[in-house]
C-alpha cells in the first residue's frame, strides 16, 4: 500500500505549499513544505516544531469486496512553541493556525493514486480517500503545545501492487 501512502503524503504536501507557503522546514540542507513522513526520515529525538509529521499506525484489509480495500490509520503529529517575536506567548494561536491548515489540506478528502517509483510518477486506476480528522487533546510539554489528529486512509489494491 506504499502507493496509497505516497499519494496521500504528496497530496497533503502540495496542498500545504498552497495553503501556507511559509510553513517550511529544512532537513539535510533542503527547504521544503513543512510536512514529512516519519518512517521516511532519519530518527529524531522529538518531533519538529511548526511542521506536520505523518505516522502510519494500523493496517487492515477487507477482502469481501471485488477488490481488496486497505485501511490505514495515519496519525498527524504537530507542535509549536509560538514565535520568538512574541516570546512564545502566542503558542495557542500558532497551534490553532496549524489546526486550520490541517483541515484545509485534508479537503477534499481524496486524491488520485500514483506510483512514485517511476519518473515521472505513473497514474494508477483508483483513488485514495480518507475520513475526517479526529483531533486529540492539546498537550503541553514545557514550551511546546502539541496535538495529534488521526485520519483513516483507504485505497483499493490494484493488480501488481504489493
Amino acid at each position: 500500500m506504499q502507493n496509497a501512502k505516497d499519494s496521500f503524503y504528496i497530496a497533503l504536501r502540495n496542498r500545504l505549499a498552497t495553503v501556507n507557503p511559509n510553513r517550511t522546514m529544512t532537513l539535510r540542507g533542503v527547504t521544503r513544505p513543512g510536512i514529512l513522513v516519519e518512517d521516511a526520515e532519519a530518527p529524531m529525538p522529538q518531533m519538529l516544531l511548526d511542521a506536520f509529521t505523518l505516522r502510519w499506525t494500523t493496517f487492515a484489509t477487507d477482502s469481501q469486496l471485488p477488490s481488496i480495500l486497505a485501511q490505514m490509520a495515519c496519525e498527524i503529529h504537530y507542535a509549536t512553541a509560538g514565535t520568538q517575536g512574541n516570546l512564545g506567548l502566542d503558542r495557542g494561536r500558532a497551534l490553532e493556525e496549524m489546526d486550520d491548515e490541517l483541515l484545509q489540506i485534508l479537503c477534499p478528502s481524496s486524491t488520485a493514486k500514483y506510483n512514485y517509483t517511476t519518473t515521472p510518477a505513473t497514474a494508477m486506476g483508483t483513488m485514495v480517500f480518507w475520513s475526517q480528522a479526529v483531533f486529540g487533546a492539546t498537550t503541553v510539554a514545557r514550551e511546546r503545545m502539541e496535538r495529534v489528529a488521526t485520519v483513516n486512509v483507504f485505497a483499493f489494491q490494484e493488480t501488481g501492487e504489493a
